[in-house]
């Protein structure tokens, strides 16, 4: 099953060397519309979205499988 999702991603902490940490807000499409927030340390916010996204894909296919 496909689980469709979108995320907003907001700056927590900037490093001046090093990655960021940001604040991942996914939320899912029917059958899956639930929202996950997860703070996420990476290199760039697109990065960090993938991540967040990933996580959350994760977590709903995981459940999906259950049933």
């Amino acid at each position: 099953m496909r689980v469709l999702a979108r995320a907003i991603v907001d700056v927590i902490r900037e490093a001046k060397v090093g990655m960021n940490i940001y604040r991942v807000e996914v939320w899912g499409e029917e059958p899956h519309d639930y929202v996950r927030i997860y703070e996420i340390q990476e290199k760039s916010d697109n990065m960090a979205a993938q991540e967040g996204l990933r996580r959350f894909e994760e977590e709903f296919s995981s459940l999906s499988k259950e049933d």
